[in-house]
């Protein structure tokens, strides 16, 4: 049975239905004006007000139930555990971020927020998936407030990377599953690791990407490597997965491999972006059989089964190197070692206090490839007299984004760990989202 596809355009937002047939009918469009949507100057200028604060006290347990928010943290309460359904008081006007989700909130004034998770795969049928390229772009979330008017906007996040422009942000649409259908719905705006929607409707929505049918595309997604290690004292074994950077997809994770006592270590995600549906070859140093040694990089919504590479390493008592290179030009595009005493750490109790400095030490390839307009980061350095005009205009007069990048790194860190701090906070300041999102890969 084919779906057939009815459009209809109301306002800003599209209707999608899917209805059985037996054929594919035209599309039915109206042409009805464009809402503006805009949200006023002066909420604009609360992001930018409270992000340093919010961003430079984001905890490193992604799991953690609260929002940051302009006079600090709010607790998310968990009001219907079945359901997985949670609820929050925002006490003032401010953006707030929930850092173990990505979520965030441009609020007016002081509002109750609920807020559930959803499967993809229950609301989008394979069926209509194929008959245009859609590509779930984030996670699924089931968002109420009171009042509506309240909040002026909603952060839903996404793992489509924008870095190399080869992504048309024409393609984001924001889905909205309804009694009349899925309704599409164009975001205001689309930032690197988020999509704004302004004045919000509220509903189970999401990010997801509708490409032409027939494009041949490769779109290039911000990825994760999560590694486990499960103990025995005469055959250790790894499982290894490469999956979308989503925090709670790799929250649901992190439960399943803990019900088998699967104990994950810390790792790097890959530099550079990875191409969804491609797929990628792990291999090992001590020539261990992997099984499977190919994982194709795709989304599974949490909750369902998630592919991974499985290897034993006997009692393992001399480092391994691993890898995951692309299987069609055999590019390496991750690599970590992995030591014994890796494994004795990660069952450690609790994590060092945070360093602002070793932060920036820790991600220095990750900042090098990820930063984007630098001008607002030299100011602040150069007011804080972490650098001088020369050595500012030594970066800028380099010819990349990403050696500007480089340059600036390298300069701060021969300063020493007041200098990383100061770059730290500003960073937090004027790119929050690369900042929580880079915590979360390093837990």
């Amino acid at each position: 049975m084919i779906y057939s596809l009815i459009r209809r355009k109301t306002s800003k937002r599209e209707i999608l239905l899917s209805i059985p047939t037996y054929r594919v009918s035209e599309d039915q469009e109206s042409s009805e004006g464009q809402d503006s949507g805009a949200v006023s100057s002066e909420e604009d200028k609360i992001t930018s007000c409270f992000a340093a604060k919010v961003c430079f006290e984001v905890k490193q347990d992604y799991t953690n139930h609260q929002f940051l928010g302009p006079e600090g943290n709010v607790d998310v309460e968990l009001i219907d555990k079945s359901t997985n359904r949670y609820s929050v008081w925002f006490p003032t006007a401010g953006w707030y971020l929930w850092s173990a989700t990505g979520l965030g909130f441009l609020v007016r004034d002081a509002v109750t927020v609920t807020i559930a998770f959803g499967s993809w795969s229950q609301h989008l049928a394979l069926d209509l998936q194929h008959h245009e390229q859609w590509l779930v772009g984030g996670p699924l979330f089931d968002v109420t407030a009171e009042p509506e008017e309240a909040v002026a906007e909603i952060h839903l996040p996404h793992f489509i990377s924008l870095q190399a422009g080869e992504v048309d942000v024409s393609w984001f649409l924001v889905a909205h599953f309804k009694d009349e259908g899925m309704v599409l719905e164009h975001p205001a705006r689309v930032e690197p690791f988020y999509a704004v929607l302004e004045k919000p409707s509220f509903s189970l929505m999401g990010i997801l990407l509708r490409i032409a049918s027939g494009t041949c595309l490769s779109i290039p997604i911000t990825s994760n490597t999560l590694i486990y290690y499960h103990p025995h004292p005469e055959d250790i074994k790894f499982h290894l997965y490469l999956v979308p950077s989503d925090a709670l997809l790799t929250k649901a994770i992190d439960d399943e491999e803990d019900r088998f006592h699967g104990v994950r270590l810390q790792t790097s995600p890959p530099v550079e972006p990875l191409n969804f549906g491609s797929s990628y070859i792990v291999s090992n140093s001590a020539n261990l059989k992997v099984m499977p040694k190919e994982l194709k990089l795709s989304y599974r919504s949490p909750g369902e089964i998630q592919h991974f590479s499985k290897f034993y390493a006997g009692q393992m008592k001399e480092p391994i190197q691993l890898e995951i290179t692309e299987k069609r030009h055999g590019t390496l595009v991750w690599d970590t070692e992995v030591k014994p005493v890796d494994l004795q750490l990660a069952a450690a109790s609790a994590p060092p206090p945070f360093s602002g400095a070793a932060f920036v030490k820790e991600n220095h390839r990750q900042l090098q490839a990820r930063m984007g307009d630098l001008k607002g980061v030299l100011d602040d350095l150069q007011d804080n007299e972490v650098l001088t005009e020369n050595e500012k205009e030594l970066v800028e007069q380099e010819k990349t984004r990403q050696s500007k990048n480089e340059a600036l790194l390298s300069m701060v860190e021969k300063k020493g760990d007041r200098a990383l701090d100061v770059l730290f906070r500003s960073i937090s300041e004027r790119d929050p989202y690369l900042v929580s999102y880079l915590r979360q890969q390093n837990l």
